[in-house]
């Protein structure tokens, strides 16, 4: 068990990039310490090298003024005034025998091109064993003389090991820490993301309910559990939809289709009635056009939510669309001897389907029209504002109870709950669809009596 969540541990993406960050962060400590080591330990031998430097070249003026007594003379001077002195001095002759100095004889190291060396000797006093390294630099005097002179670097040794030793443990250190906040971020992580896999197989065996749980922060895991259970709403909803949808064609679908089977069986057995029999295939042929209706507004309804007739948007003048409309169905709104008023002023066209934007004001008003009793009122009002234009439609009919409004725009709903009226419950479910391919809104209210009915439609769609 153990193994496999180690397992997974290491494989995970989080591990990963906590590695790589790991990685990053320990070369940014290790050129930062290399940094420190080289501006510290590496500048103190630079100048120490530097001051070597300058002594021999003044030790090697002294010898061209005075010659070798004087030059031996203030190697004495100097090793008299420092006794405890880093510097180290060794004036030999030309078989490299000590003449004067504070080194017993000349090192047998090689030298480098500059005349460059590094060296080991007693530091200590007699009765005492002291081995110090040295760096010096050799000149060879005009006679045939060699000068030898150098630094006492063990100091400088042990600073040089101390920050090697700390540039060693600052990044084993940086290594550790990093190793064991990436395992602890990635098994948090894991965690977070173990409970989204779990909702996530629950909602999977058909538990629609589920929900992945937030903590309530607002950091981006939380952003993104948000949206993923407002899109699981939405999923369960369209699920809800379809079982709702299922159910209501089957019961639209069944009466009709027995009516057509019954009349085909009638026709299969007429044989005396020829009128009869017209009679007959004429109310077949009414029940298979109601079906091919019926289906025919399925189709397009999928069509509009698809999006697809979105590509021959173009401006559309909504004053035009809705004189068309008045022109349309003013008279058979006058045959039942309602009251048709219009109040719309010239708007600015906005984005959208002409065809479509006609058959879903032609829906609302033909329901409009079929249910507002004679001598009920209908009006039609366009308010045309800065950024958006809004359509209101108000009945004086029945209206629609408030618990049924979020409903109304389903397909197949009806409310009617015996559904023995004629229509199939998908002229509101189509019209809901234009607007919101439009970008629109509707909203439903009580008109007191009646319906009210509000359209709002943006400039750009």
């Amino acid at each position: 068990m153990l193994s496999v969540q180690a397992s997974k541990l290491f494989n995970s993406s989080t591990f990963r990039l906590a590695l790589v960050y790991m990685a990053l962060f320990s070369l940014s400590v290790l050129l930062l310490l290399g940094f420190i080591y080289w501006s510290t330990a590496g500048y103190m031998m630079r100048q120490a090298e530097a001051t070597i430097e300058a002594e021999i070249t003044g030790l090697a003026e002294r010898y061209e003024l005075a010659g070798l007594p004087g030059l031996s003379k203030i190697i004495s001077e100097r090793l008299s005034r420092q006794n405890n002195s880093s510097s180290i001095y060794l004036l030999a002759d030309q078989e490299f025998k000590p003449i004067i100095g504070n080194l017993k004889k000349w090192p047998k190291e090689q030298t480098s091109e500059q005349g460059w060396m590094s060296f080991e000797f007693d530091s200590g006093p007699p009765d005492e064993v002291g081995q110090h390294k040295s760096r010096a630099r050799t000149f060879r005097l005009r006679g045939g003389f060699y000068l030898l002179v150098g630094r006492d670097v063990h100091d400088l040794e042990e600073i040089q090991s101390l920050i090697q030793e700390a540039l060693f443990w600052g990044l084993l250190i940086t290594v550790v820490l990093a190793l064991v906040g990436g395992v602890t971020m990635s098994r948090t992580m894991m965690h977070k993301v173990e409970i989204i896999n779990t909702t996530c197989r629950q909602i999977m065996a058909g538990d629609l309910a589920q929900r992945i749980p937030s903590t309530g922060g607002d950091d981006d895991l939380d952003r993104l559990v948000n949206i993923l259970n407002r899109m699981l709403e939405q999923i369960e909803e369209l699920m809800q939809g379809v079982k709702q949808v299922t159910n209501n064609i089957a019961h639209d679908l069944r009466t009709p289709l027995t009516r057509l089977r019954r009349r085909l069986d009638m026709l299969r057995e007429n044989d005396s009635s020829i009128e009869n029999s017209d009679e007959l295939l004429d109310q077949a042929i009414g029940e298979a056009d109601g079906l091919l209706i019926t289906f025919k507004a399925l189709l397009r309804i999928s069509e509009v939510e698809t999006g697809s007739r979105r590509i021959g948007f173009k401006d559309v003048d909504m004053t035009v669309l809705l004189q068309d409309l008045v022109e349309f169905y003013e008279p058979l709104s006058e045959e039942k001897g309602q009251d048709f008023t219009v109040a719309s002023a010239i708007s600015k066209p906005v984005m959208g389907d002409r065809d479509l934007l006609f058959q879903a004001f032609a829906n609302i008003l033909d329901n409009a029209i079929k249910y507002t009793p004679a001598s009920g009122g209908i009006r039609l009002i366009m308010h045309d504002q800065l950024d958006q234009l809004q359509i209101v439609i108000c009945d004086t009919g029945p209206g629609v109870p408030t618990a049924a409004r979020e409903k109304i725009f389903e397909r197949f709903f009806r409310l009617e709950t015996s559904r023995s009226t004629p229509g199939n419950g998908l002229g509101l479910s189509l019209v809901a669809a234009i607007i919101k391919l439009h970008h629109g809104q509707i909203e439903l209210a009580d008109n007191r009596p009646g319906l009210n009915i509000t359209i709002t439609l943006p400039r750009s769609s």
